[in-house]
């Protein structure tokens, strides 16, 4: 039997470590990327399992069901972040909505996620919206991927936003895609379990 080098230790340790959280206890100012094409500059003032709850700088409060958010950032690397993001103009056409069934969403498997970061591959991550943005796997958990940008900005996207992940020869790493195209490989980090 053959598993994966360092994955379990790995999730034993980030698995359940979430960005969102870090950033309400920190009380910090972020930009959030909403389904609908809306942004917004806010803190978090009440993190719940499924719903957050965002202050904008006039002091509103915004309900946001966590499936309406598709990706945040730190606010001083606004611009930057924004000059970075393209448009898939034929995914954003399709007008896709957030997916609130976890069975139809767009599902990357860890196994696919770690060699990713520990390789540090470039990939080109499409949201639901038809934003890409182009980086490296810097951490994963549960509900989020974390971003390195070329710049080494960090953005945290949310994986239920995800429509697809591929690399710069165009291969998807989406589940769905491998098992239909049945081309996944056996990254170089499986190693044989002691009998």
């Amino acid at each position: 039997m053959q598993y994966l080098a360092g994955l379990k230790e790995y999730l034993d340790v980030n698995y359940d470590s979430f960005a969102l959280d870090k950033a309400a206890s920190q009380g910090t100012w972020h930009v959030f990327h909403l389904h609908g094409r809306g942004i917004l500059p806010a803190y978090i003032v009440e993190n719940h399992t499924y719903e957050t709850t965002l202050k904008d700088k006039n002091g509103h409060r915004f309900p946001v069901h966590k499936t309406d958010i598709k990706f945040f950032h730190s606010v001083e690397e606004a611009l930057e972040i924004a000059e970075k993001i393209k448009i898939d103009r034929s995914v954003r056409s399709m007008g896709l909505e957030p997916i609130y069934s976890t069975k139809g969403r767009n599902f990357i498997k860890n196994k696919s996620l770690y060699p990713l970061m520990l390789d540090r591959e470039v990939l080109f991550i499409t949201l639901l919206e038809g934003e890409i943005l182009r980086g490296v796997i810097q951490a994963f958990n549960r509900y989020e991927i974390q971003l390195s940008l070329k710049t080494g900005l960090t953005v945290t996207i949310l994986r239920h936003a995800l429509y697809d992940v591929r690399n710069k020869k165009g291969r998807s790493f989406l589940k769905s895609v491998q098992d239909r195209k049945k081309d996944w490989k056996k990254s170089q980090y499986y190693v044989r379990a002691e009998a």
